[in-house]
């Protein structure tokens, strides 16, 4: 059974629920099944923040790029 797609959150949104999942996974407290579906949901908001870092970082190369004769444009990220 396919998951719902999630809405995307905010880099600092992901990052608070990335720390509420290390908290409650350090805790111990959790069913294995319990534990592993907060681990899943941990990869894809460290990878959606990953991902939202790496575009950051090529939208601040871009400006601080020592070519001024170069073309300005807007950013696109490449999965939108």
């Amino acid at each position: 059974m396919p998951k719902k797609a999630e809405a995307p959150v905010s880099f600092e949104s992901a990052l608070q629920q990335l720390e509420q999942i290390v908290s409650r996974l350090e805790s111990g407290e959790l069913p294995l099944e319990d534990a592993l579906n907060e681990f899943e949901r941990g990869v894809q908001l460290a990878r959606n923040g990953q991902q939202t870092l790496q575009q950051a970082e090529q939208r601040v190369q871009i400006l601080l790029s020592d070519d001024k004769d170069a073309a300005l444009a807007p950013f696109t990220p490449e999965n939108e």
